[in-house]
């Protein structure tokens, strides 16, 4: 039996050191060294893998496994691998408990059921949330339990189809003396999950929190050792969820889907373009539609500005679900390409439905919204926007820019301002081709 070695591992970065030291030579953090034992490897025995030629490696069981909602199976790049490891990740409240049970129901099986292990709340608090979502069956299993060792143990007892921990905060492994949480239990948790998806080929799900910092709590390396990361987001005063995949090895990343939270749980949204558009006035000046790529998805979104002479020497700037950097850089465009004076206006700008814009083919629908506020002249009737402002005023093109194109015209929309970088946007049916922001303005404000 292989004798366990001491190890000093950081309780803010997970490094592992040999021995003790007052501060951690990779992040820095003074008195975070804890003294744990892990076990050494022991020698290669006649049972060890060995190597087998690419051609002869076994794929048949990546099959994938339904969860029941499209739009989930869309995010996951097909539904759920066989084995996979996947980390749901998300703000407290924003209803990552409640997305994954809606799943757990969806894949219960008699012979197989959803083994659910709360390790945060009793089995009595699943049996409420279940009866206000009207989920239940017999193939769903709850199992309230933080150890890591009673929680494999179980599902290999009843052997399940789909193992859910929520969360991999709460859970610990009784062999370590560290409290749950912290970077040691946190790992070593994961990596027992993972050991148990790969041997029994069964998909492991575990639900994460996040810091303030938007990132998962505990280890960086949580991420790495998973297979697919996704991201619950969402606004507490919107109805609406995004979930959003950021690393998948069995599918793309960045793809979106769209939940509503309703009295019985999240309820998937198949037109996501048309809800946030909802209740938009077209003929009020400062409205624009941008269309954004979420993943493989276009996404009409209504992005409002206001530009009002300013009562104070230094004049306001605010951003809401724009970077407000991008924000003066347009401005400045705006001023020197267009002769949009605004040094002596505040300016205000909104993207409507709590989304935040990231991608640069936005930046056209934010110039328009402003000088469309700032002319008081609304744009355009059913015009949307695509395009990149550069600095020189010139307007690049966007990627899948014909499929941003469809999306708008298939949303009634009947022109689509875009960049005239590529003929093959010039030529399809609804565009409107500009080459810099002075061409989009005079074509959007007619």
């Amino acid at each position: 039996m292989a004798r366990p070695r001491r190890v000093f591992a950081c309780s803010s970065c997970g490094a592992e050191h040999p021995q003790w030291t007052g501060q951690c030579s990779v992040c820095g953090a003074w008195n975070s060294l804890a003294e744990r034992r892990a076990p050494t490897r022991a020698a290669s025995s006649g049972d060890a893998p060995r190597a087998i030629p690419l051609h002869e490696i076994d794929t048949s069981g990546d099959e994938r496994v339904s969860s029941g909602m499209p739009e989930l199976d869309r995010v996951l790049g097909g539904g759920l691998v066989r084995g996979s490891l996947v980390l749901l990740a998300g703000d407290p409240g924003v209803g990552k408990s409640t997305l994954v049970l809606r799943m757990a129901a969806e894949l219960a099986a008699p012979d197989r059921p959803s083994l659910y292990v709360a390790a945060e709340e009793s089995a009595a608090q699943i049996r409420m949330r279940a009866g206000r979502m009207q989920i239940g069956g017999q193939g769903l299993l709850v199992y309230a339990e933080t150890a890591i060792e009673g929680a494999l143990a179980e599902a290999e007892r009843v052997r399940a189809g789909l193992l859910l921990v929520d969360s991999i905060q709460t859970v610990r492994a009784d062999e370590l003396p560290s409290a749950p949480g912290s970077v040691t239990q946190v790992r070593e948790s994961t990596l027992r999950l993972l050991h148990f998806a790969k041997s029994r080929q069964t998909p492991v799900l575990i639900v994460g929190h996040v810091t303030k910092e938007g990132t998962v709590a505990g280890p960086r390396m949580l991420e790495h050792i998973v297979d697919t990361v996704l991201y619950l987001e969402g606004d507490d005063h919107y109805s609406h969820r995004l979930l959003r995949a950021v690393k998948n090895r069995f599918g793309p990343t960045f793809e979106v889907a769209v939940f509503e939270m309703h009295a019985r749980g999240l309820r998937e949204v198949a037109n996501p373009s048309a809800m946030l558009l909802a209740g938009r006035d077209a003929s009020a000046p400062g409205s624009a539609v941008a269309v954004a790529m979420e993943g493989t998805r276009p996404l009409l979104v209504e992005v409002q500005a206001l530009v009002a002479p300013t009562t104070y020497s230094q004049p306001r700037r605010l951003a809401n679900g724009l970077d407000l950097s991008r924000l003066h850089l347009l401005l400045a465009v705006l001023a020197r390409r267009t002769g949009v004076a605004l040094a002596s206006h505040d300016v205000f700008v909104n993207v409507v439905g709590g989304l935040r814009l990231r991608e640069p083919a936005t930046d056209l629908a934010v110039a328009l919204a402003v000088a469309s506020s700032y002319r008081g002249q609304p744009l355009r009737e059913r015009t949307a926007a695509v395009g990149e402002v550069g600095l020189a005023g010139e307007l690049r093109s966007a990627p899948s820019a014909p499929q941003r194109i469809d999306e708008a015209l298939r949303l009634g929309f009947t022109h689509c301002i875009v960049s005239a970088g590529s003929d093959a946007n010039g030529r399809r049916r609804g565009a409107i081709r500009a080459a810099n922001l002075q061409q989009a303005l005079d074509a959007a404000l007619t």
